[in-house]
């Protein structure tokens, strides 16, 4: 018999393959600056000066993600890249769609590279479940996913997404780390079972730092631990 956790991975991978049918969207492409070398008396700033800083690259992401040197008590691993798809699929309400493109770590505008790495306590007793991903961007873009997330979870109290069902949507307080951050919980009706979930993101210049556990033995949402998210925050911000 699948124990509950196992259940969970299985529902999270399905959620996957389901979003892997949809039609990939397209990557923005960079801005060229003008040639003109006189510049306009009170010409606005460029694209590119509003995009600000420019996104790390995957071996970038790569050298930033934590490992098991970096938190002690914990197993690193990495994520499967099946559950990490790079397509959206359509929540109901959209009102809910940052909320919920980011159960998979996905967000709109789509991020240039992502890496993630599963964690898992080496003394753990319960069935928590605790997921990191760096996402890079374009600064802006960045700025506007982590502003679609705290706005989202405020308003939405629940959605469906790829005939799942969430609910209990609740803000937060985030942490003060980075150049800002969001945080929420809510809970997943997967496979029959009600997952407790927490996710906490923060914006390190162009890069979303973005942590998120679950329970599947139910009960009250479980934190992101404290401690992994600082390491991995402090390692991203000393590489990039």
């Amino acid at each position: 018999m699948k124990s509950a956790l196992g259940r969970v991975l299985v529902g999270v991978g399905m959620a996957a393959a389901l979003t892997a049918t949809a039609a990939c969207g397209g990557q923005d492409t960079d801005d060229k600056s003008s040639g003109s070398k006189k510049p306009a008396a009170k010409a606005s700033a460029s694209p590119a000066a509003q995009e600000g800083l420019k996104p790390l690259t995957k071996a970038q992401l790569t050298e930033a993600a934590i490992t098991k040197a970096d938190v002690k008590g914990y197993r690193v691993g990495n994520t499967p890249d099946d559950e990490i798809p790079e397509v959206s699929v359509p929540a109901k309400p959209a009102g809910c769609q940052a909320i919920a493109d980011l159960f998979l770590l996905g967000t709109e505008p789509d991020a240039a590279a992502r890496v993630s790495r599963s964690l898992t306590s080496e003394k753990q007793t319960d069935a928590t479940l605790v997921r990191m991903g760096l996402l890079a961007h374009k600064e802006a873009d960045a700025k506007k996913v982590v502003a679609d997330l705290r706005t989202q979870s405020k308003k939405c109290t629940s959605y469906e997404h790829t005939d799942y069902q969430y609910t209990g949507i609740k803000s937060l307080t985030a942490p003060d780390l980075g150049d800002e951050a969001v945080a929420y919980s809510m809970t997943g009706a997967i496979d029959g079972n009600k997952i407790p979930m927490s996710y906490t993101i923060v914006r390190s210049g162009s890069t979303l730092v973005v942590i998120y556990a679950m329970d599947a033995l139910g009960g009250k949402a479980p934190e992101a631990p404290v401690s992994v998210l600082e390491a991995q925050v402090a390692k991203l911000e000393k590489t990039a």
